[in-house]
């Protein structure tokens, strides 16, 4: 399964395939930082309040 993430440091765009067991040690190959944003679709939800 491929994510896409941003990283917390370097703000570079991050493919990274997770194995099955999601344990992966998970690092940006940018600058080795271990904190990644997943990024959101750009749609924008609207409900209706009541």
């Amino acid at each position: 399964m491929a994510g896409s993430y941003k990283c917390a440091r370097c703000k570079q765009k991050v493919e990274i395939d997770i194995d099955s067991e999601g344990r992966k040690q998970i690092r940006c190959p940018y600058c080795g930082h271990r904190i990644l944003f997943k990024e959101r679709g750009a749609g924008i939800k609207e409900l209706k309040a009541q």
